[in-house]
């Protein structure tokens, strides 16, 4: 009977895994199988295998025909390498403790590969996170600077208030300096009016002292005229003047004797 070291699939869609099978050629690809002996998972990098290394070893030496993929699986494991050195062992080119030797040195070195290939892909997973928390950290600040800008427009767009008040302050001091005096014009007489009623007799007495001031003035100015008059009119027309004097002012007649004698010497002159 040909026996295969072959792959059998296994998961969900997009998403597969596989297990490593010794089967008969003649068996289907999902049908029944004779061992299992490992197991391998292309979704992880690098990928994941677990292998029976003993059983795949020996049933590479009872003529088991891998696969290409599962040639490739036991090559990176090191079945084929140790396969190899058996070989030479049996030709008598060294002996077994030479061939372990030379088999640790190989597994040290693919270790040491595939150590280097997980630390890379550690740093890269690590920088792409860093760029990815760096990359949010960039976008949450625009979206803060944008929220907090639109929250200062909705600011100043609710509370115009301030701003309205401010020009008033300036302009208000000369508006009540030109409503003072209208002010207080109004609220003068409306407080004589209604607070004190009684301060209008008073009022109303002061007002013949004024007039009394103003009769004398009033003579005064007449007086030189009726002398300069008097000048240059006749003494008939001074004696007509003299005489309307008095019926106007019965009072001040007296005092305008004097001044029609001295009109008559200066005219007897």
């Amino acid at each position: 009977m040909a026996t295969k070291l072959r792959l059998q699939r296994r998961g969900r869609k997009n998403y597969p895994f596989y297990q490593i099978i010794v089967a008969d050629s003649r068996a289907p690809r999902d049908g029944k199988y004779i061992e299992r002996i490992g197991s391998y998972d292309p979704n992880t990098h690098p990928a994941t295998i677990t292998l029976d290394f003993d059983r795949a070893l020996y049933w590479l030496q009872t003529g088991a025909q891998p696969t290409d993929t599962v040639r490739n699986i036991l090559s990176d494991e090191g079945v084929l390498m140790k396969k190899h050195l058996l070989g030479g062992v049996a030709k008598g080119a060294f002996d077994e403790a030479e061939a372990e030797k030379r088999f640790e040195t190989w597994k040290a070195q693919k270790l040491l590969a595939l150590r280097s290939i997980k630390s890379e892909d550690d740093e890269k997973r690590r920088a792409d996170e860093k760029a990815r928390l760096e990359a949010e950290a960039e976008v949450n600040k625009t979206k803060s600077e944008a929220l907090a800008k639109k929250r200062a427009e909705e600011e100043a767009a609710n509370a115009p208030e301030p701003v309205a008040e401010e020009a008033p302050e300036v302009e208000a001091p000369e508006v009540e300096e030109a409503a003072e005096p209208v002010a207080e014009e109004v609220s003068e007489p409306v407080t004589e009016e209604t607070s004190e009623p009684v301060a209008e007799a008073p009022a109303k007495e002061e007002t013949p002292a004024v007039e009394e001031k103003v009769e004398p003035a009033a003579e005064e100015k007449t007086e030189p005229v009726v002398e300069e008059a008097s000048a240059e009119e006749t003494p008939a027309a001074v004696e007509e003047k003299a005489e309307e004097a008095p019926v106007a002012e019965e009072k001040p007649a007296e005092e305008e004797k004097p001044v029609s004698e001295e009109t008559k010497d200066e005219s007897a002159e």
